[in-house]
């Protein structure tokens, strides 16, 4: 696998696949909303402060790499940003909806167990069960041109493996938080609330939108 992502271009990176996933009404994205997205305090670990120097130094980055593009017809003055690293039209990594939610999901919350997955990745793509979730876990670690993921050691305790993904480089399991096991990991219940207060921000968002266009009519 020849894609190797600093932390600050994974988070640039899987903010774009998610916006353009779950709001295609505002993407591409202009800057100011790409930092935005990049600090979000829901679906994101760690949480980040980056300011927008920082997260425009990182774009130019992406853009000399081609993994993102500012080009295009977007409409408007203002700079718009989409991604190239997943599903370009020119080339790059094809991935299916279900694999692509999930490098998504890793990209912007770090490793996750397949219930994790399914819950935080539900406005991506719904998974059927958590079968669903493994398959497609095993075709990104399997795939003639990765692994893309690796699942991780079993920490004592938990009922669920966790699973890394692989864009940064080889994983060294001992550089990695560990798992306390008494220290509860959160709930599919905690991560269905965390996803359905993100859809309401994002609701919130596309009717702000709509309204700020019939206005203008």
């Amino acid at each position: 696998m020849q894609h190797v992502l600093s932390a600050l271009e994974a988070r640039v990176i899987g903010s774009l696949i998610e916006k353009e996933l779950t709001t295609p009404d505002q993407y591409p994205l202009t800057l100011n909303a790409l930092v935005a997205a990049c600090n979000q305090k829901s679906n994101r670990e760690p949480l980040l402060e980056l300011s927008a120097n920082e997260v425009q130094a990182t774009v130019d980055a992406l853009l000399k790499a081609r993994l993102v593009s500012d080009r295009g017809n977007f409409g408007g003055r203002v700079t718009r940003y989409r991604q190239r690293f997943v599903n370009g039209e020119f080339g790059g990594l094809k991935f299916g909806p279900a694999e692509t939610a999930i490098v998504c999901e890793l990209l912007l919350r770090g490793p996750q167990t397949p219930g994790e997955l399914r819950a935080h990745c539900q406005r991506m793509h719904a998974f059927a069960d958590a079968q669903a979730v493994e398959s497609a876990l095993e075709e990104l670690m399997t795939r003639p041109d990765g692994p893309f993921v690796q699942r991780l050691a079993r920490a004592p305790g938990a009922r669920e493996p966790r699973y890394v993904q692989l864009f940064y480089g080889p994983v060294d399991e001992a550089s990695l938080p560990a798992l306390a096991a008494s220290a509860p990991r959160a709930t599919d219940q905690g991560a269905r609330l965390a996803a359905l207060e993100e859809e309401v921000r994002a609701l919130t968002a596309r009717l702000a939108a709509l309204e700020a266009r019939l206005g203008e009519a």
